[in-house]
């Protein structure tokens, strides 16, 4: 990694307990660079979502707390925020499970990710199009009901929503989990050029071979610690860690 790289997020040395005596993060550090695709990694309850919802905030409707350690986003440190504040400093989540308004058009379900945005319709309008440029199955359903498109189209359409907030950090849960192959190229790629756009992405997701492809950063959680971080070449090197921490 390039010395003078950013840092858009960092957690330093965090531990999450669950109803004040379940420990689940025990010391989580990690980073993703600003202009980066930084994946976490690990087995199923290794703590991999928990981390997700620390970083935006999400636990305490599920009785979790960060008790140690802090989260810091442009240096500036949020995990006292709420996430009404991090929606409006540019830290979106895309929750897993392809969530939309069924009655509600493509379009229409697009422009309520602009709703918290105080920019102009012309500035709104802009980024719209950015969302069908990466997504032009969505241009072509702009008029359907969510509720009628695919599984596919649906986290398309949950991405692109995200995409109308303007976020500088996406953070992704499960994106491409039971879609066609063809369909998870196509994410893949998208994330790729949204990734090359300058906006950063912080991703788990079960697909481990594709995920591997476009991430330029790694870090394995085990047992609610993080074991390992790398570059996609090391990783590719460090057979014995894939083999150990992912099966593969």
């Amino acid at each position: 990694m390039d010395s003078n790289t950013s840092m858009m997020l960092e957690l330093n040395n965090i531990e999450v307990i669950y109803d004040h005596v379940i420990l689940v993060l025990k010391g989580v550090s990690f980073h993703v660079p600003e202009g980066s695709i930084v994946a976490l990694l690990g087995a199923n309850g290794a703590g991999k979502s928990t981390t997700l919802k620390a970083v935006s905030n999400l636990l305490r409707a599920e009785r979790g707390e960060v008790t140690k350690g802090s989260i810091e986003y442009l240096g500036e440190r949020i995990d006292r925020l709420t996430c009404n504040d991090l929606v409006k400093k540019g830290v979106i989540q895309v929750m897993e499970g392809r969530h939309c308004f069924e009655h509600l058009s493509v379009e229409e379900n697009l422009l309520t990710g602009s709703y918290t945005s105080k920019a102009s319709r012309s500035v709104i309008n802009q980024q719209l199009e950015k969302a069908y440029h990466y997504f032009p199955r969505l241009k072509a359903r702009r008029k359907t009901a969510a509720g009628y498109t695919s599984g596919g189209e649906q986290q398309m359409l949950a991405i692109g929503r995200a995409l109308l907030t303007n976020p500088k950090l996406l953070i992704l849960d499960e994106a491409t989990e039971g879609l066609a192959p063809i369909i998870r190229e196509k994410i893949w790629e998208a994330l790729r050029n949204i990734r090359d756009s300058g906006i950063s992405i912080l991703i788990i997701d079960k697909n481990l071979k594709d995920l591997l492809t476009i991430s330029d950063n790694h870090n394995i959680i085990h047992k609610g610690k993080i074991v390992w971080s790398g570059s996609s070449a090391q990783l590719r090197s460090s057979k014995e860690v894939t083999k150990t921490f992912l099966g593969i």
